[in-house]
């Protein structure tokens, strides 16, 4: 019996295979990794994005949003090298709450304009968790038609714990993307609502996607992201929800009456598209085009652009001390003890401030 079993084993009897080659040489590993691992100086970066290379873009960007003291200077050689060639695009702010359709309109959107012969940027930031601190990132993966387009560049940031809908750098980030080339910057903001309006102290227009049934006339006229709007369009308009998107028209062109004349002279338009099947899409830019043309005559253009740069300049300043006052060693050192005096009730919130950033000064 024991020479049967030899000599015809069983089925599930588990024979000796072949092993799989290596799916990549470990020399090609090497170079691969060395690649990664080198860091370029100022100079390559500065001399790729002027060239329009996307990858010395991106890595100047990677830069730019480290919180590394040790790459500040580097990060604003390449800023300062790039800004003589910058301020020569269209900023357009593109906001609106979660499930509004912001990713598929600025596919849409962003594939018009490359039709057009535009060079498009897209900054998409993703906002990130109060509790694991991590992001997504996955805008690229729903513009799935604008990301393989040349003339088309996505970079998604993450919001991590600065308010306004933006990220801590797409101020810079922007700068960096006229340098490459890009004509018209789309920012994508986190979409979370009223409170944001930072990213109107960035750019040229400012649009707010909305959606049909979010909301009746009185939602409409509260005040901060909607008196701050250029143009508001309601999206997906589409199939059974386009005469609820009239409606919703006709609302918010009442409720924009109700806000005070803008500085810029320009009377906010309403409008209604489909991101699915790009109807209204044109007509979008053609409104960003009247705007644009209206107030670069009235050069309120120019001005605007004028107080977004001492606007930032000076929230620079703020952000540039925040990161001081904690990178200092002194502080790190009291600080732990300072939170724990604090957390057990032994001094108030406000001493304890008075505390650090009497040490911070001395």
């Amino acid at each position: 019996m024991e020479n049967d079993k030899k000599t015809n084993p069983s089925a599930l009897n588990e024979k000796a295979g072949i092993s799989p080659p290596e799916i990549i040489s470990s020399a090609v590993a090497k170079n691969i990794q060395k690649f990664r691992n080198s860091q370029p100086t100022s100079k390559e970066l500065i001399d790729g994005i002027l060239s329009g290379n996307i990858t010395a873009l991106s890595r100047a960007i990677t830069l730019v949003e480290s919180t590394n003291p040790d790459h500040l200077i580097k990060a604003n050689e390449v800023i300062n090298a790039c800004l003589s060639h910058a301020n020569k695009s269209v900023r357009i702010g593109i906001t609106g709450v979660p499930g509004v359709g912001k990713s598929t309109f600025i596919e849409a959107f962003g594939k018009h304009l490359t039709n057009l012969g535009k060079k498009v940027a897209v900054l998409a930031v993703d906002p990130s968790s109060t509790i694991s601190h991590g992001s997504i990132l996955g805008d690229k993966t729903r513009m799935e038609e604008l990301v393989k387009d040349p003339n088309a560049y996505i970079r998604p940031s993450a919001s991590g714990e600065t308010l306004g809908g933006v990220a801590r750098k797409t101020r810079e980030t922007i700068s960096l993307c006229e340098a490459c080339g890009f004509d018209t910057i789309i920012i994508e903001t986190v979409g979370v609502g009223q409170s944001e309006t930072a990213v109107h102290s960035m750019v040229d227009f400012f649009l707010l996607l909305k959606i049909a049934g979010a909301g009746d006339e009185l939602q409409g006229i509260k005040r901060g992201i909607m008196e701050m709007a250029d143009a508001i369009v309601i999206n997906k308009a589409d199939g059974d929800n386009i005469k609820k998107a009239k409606l919703a028209k006709t609302e918010f062109n009442r409720a924009l009456h109700l806000f005070p004349a803008k500085k810029s002279g320009w009377i906010p338009t309403t409008a209604s598209c489909s991101a699915l099947t790009k109807e209204g899409i044109s007509e979008v830019w053609q409104t960003i085009e009247k705007f644009l043309a209206q107030t670069k005559e009235n050069d309120y253009f120019y001005k605007k652009r004028s107080e977004q740069n001492e606007y930032w300049m000076l929230e620079t300043i703020n952000e540039q001390l925040k990161l001081n006052f904690f990178n200092n060693p002194e502080i790190q050192k009291l600080l732990d003890s300072t939170k724990k005096a604090v957390q057990n009730g032994e001094t108030s919130p406000f001493a304890a401030a008075q505390l650090l950033l009497k040490t911070y000064f001395k």
